[in-house]
């Protein structure tokens, strides 16, 4: 016997596009750059030509430290995002912010993302080498230690490839250059394809 099965039930639902913070400074936030070449700009780009299905919300401020994104955290997540980038850290180290306050800045954005559910890419940051040794040995065991995290997605380093490399930078030699941004993209999409298929996990 024919059973009609109404389309409704026979095909899946379409799921929605997983969205993703990008929380950070000016890294993400692109500054120097034109919009259409900045990061979250070309992130959404190398995602769509991916053929994944996720929109990138950008919530970088240029100047802010973890204490500045740890405060306007409930606001950035008022558009409901399923996942997130957390690149943090640059502002700290170049003001000589003790490593042991960005410890906690940053512990607490990733608890708070973790207790909503929401994977995170951690994206790393190396202190300013005219901070000192002593400095960046406690700059860097600040991420170390919060690589460890169960569930975390880890980059070392954000401007990994990029930095120190003048023909990648802009003038400041601090931010990125429109080529470096498309390096760094390069390099964070396989962890960001893994970013998306948790998020569709949830």
């Amino acid at each position: 016997m024919l059973v009609c099965v109404p389309l409704w039930l026979a095909a899946p639902a379409h799921a929605a596009a997983v969205r993703i913070l990008a929380l950070g400074d000016s890294l993400t936030a692109g500054y120097g750059l034109p919009h259409e070449q900045g990061f979250t700009t070309i992130l959404q780009q190398a995602i769509d030509k991916a053929g994944l299905d996720a929109q990138v919300l950008d919530a970088g401020v240029s100047g802010d430290t973890s204490t500045g994104a740890l405060a306007r955290l409930d606001w950035a997540l008022g558009d409901n995002p399923d996942a997130a980038i957390v690149e943090l850290g640059g502002n700290d180290g170049l003001r000589g912010q003790p490593p042991a306050q960005m410890e906690h800045n940053i512990a607490a954005i990733l608890d708070h993302l973790q207790a909503r559910h929401i994977p995170v890419l951690l994206s790393g940051m190396v202190a300013p080498p005219n901070m000192g040794a002593e400095y960046g040995h406690a700059f860097a065991a600040v991420f170390e230690h919060l690589s460890h995290r169960p569930g975390l997605l880890y980059d070392p380093f954000f401007l990994q490839g990029v930095a120190t490399h003048e023909d990648l930078e802009q003038a400041d030699h601090i931010h990125p250059d429109a080529a470096g941004v498309r390096i760094i993209v390069a390099r964070l999409m396989p962890q960001v394809r893994a970013l998306i298929a948790e998020a569709r996990r949830k």
